[in-house]
């Protein structure tokens, strides 16, 4: 019933938005190339300006239906959403084939000692928020962000780690470098090389290259880590409480390309077709709702200051509990 009353009013939104007029379109065209420095050849220049009029229109209804989150122009916006995809999201995950992902009962007393919110940003355990460009490399800043957190918490140092290691040289791992990877393998190859360089030692390119690691440069190792129940977003609480968190998720969805601020959720979503890595780096409730809070790599430009609220405890939305691992220092 809550869907269909929910889809009824955004129909009744979409009869009620009118469309802007030739000019304000060009307009804001004109104002998004200027803010985010695009410039196109003649003919390129018609079939952004027509794609970028089409999301224009999207974010415009969606936000005038005063949902939970709002959207924006940002730097997608002269993608389609299969451009989008293409592009930005690392990741094509069968679920089915990691049955390291099992499903485990929480217990009450373990969740009665752990705090309604956590925020590891107010720790200084998490690093900036990074740009993984036009490489499907999500997945080894997933894996640096939440091997970053594990290590800062047990040395007190945080310290930028390699994305560029990962891409490189976790190849024998089953990772794919731009063309996607697993944060569990990535771990996996930390462990087992006994190390990951440091970022300022082996900068991100944005592309694979050849392994360059170095043991000299050596910004942390790892001894093991542990998997999130697939789909127990109570344990994924337990965890995301421990420290850090990489998970994966559906990001698919043109409203998640186009998120700006709020707790985002949708009813597109699905649990087990993941294609981003992301990190989750905390938790908490807001006017009802519960949230987790999740550190993107798509720069700063990118919805809140880079990160987003993604709504918790709503049946495993967009599958942010399916495939989570915590790394162990």
């Amino acid at each position: 019933m809550k869907l269909t009353i929910v889809l009824v009013l955004a129909f009744a939104f979409c009869l009620a938005f009118a469309a802007p007029s030739e000019q304000e379109y060009r307009e804001s065209f004109l104002r998004w190339m200027k803010k985010h420095q695009r410039s196109y050849s003649h003919d390129e220049f018609g079939l952004r300006y027509q794609v970028f009029k089409k999301n224009m229109d999207f974010v415009t209804s969606w936000n005038a239906k005063g949902e939970s989150y709002a959207l924006a122009l940002n730097q997608f916006a002269d993608l389609t959403n299969d451009e989008f995809k293409s592009l930005y999201l690392g990741m094509n995950v069968d679920v089915q084939k990691n049955p390291e992902f099992v499903t485990n009962e929480v217990t009450e007393l373990e969740v009665a000692d752990v705090p309604d919110s956590v925020d590891w940003r107010q720790s200084g355990i998490v690093t900036e928020v990074k740009n993984q460009g036009q490489c499907g490399s999500c997945w080894s800043f997933s894996t640096t962000g939440s091997v970053e957190g594990a290590h800062a918490q047990a040395t007190r140092n945080l310290t930028s780690l390699s994305e560029q290691n990962l891409i490189d040289c976790s190849g024998n791992w089953g990772n794919l470098g731009c063309g996607g990877g697993l944060m569990t393998e990535a771990m996996n190859y930390i462990i087992n090389n006994k190390g990951i360089d440091t970022e300022a030692s082996y900068e991100y390119e944005g592309v694979q290259d050849t392994c360059r690691f170095n043991t000299a440069n050596i910004g942390s190792t790892l001894s093991g880590m542990v998997n999130v129940s697939s789909g127990n977003e109570t344990d994924l609480m337990l965890k995301v409480a421990r420290g850090p968190v990489s998970v994966a998720i559906d990001a698919s969805a043109m409203s998640f390309q186009f998120y700006s601020s709020g707790i985002y959720y949708s009813y597109e979503c699905s649990s087990t077709n993941l294609d981003h890595g992301v990190l989750s780096v905390g938790y908490g409730s807001e006017g009802g709702e519960d949230y987790w809070i999740v550190k993107n790599s798509w720069g700063a430009s990118w919805g809140n200051e880079g990160y987003i609220l993604m709504i918790r405890n709503w049946d495993n939305n967009c599958g942010i509990a399916t495939m989570a691992t915590l790394p162990i220092y």
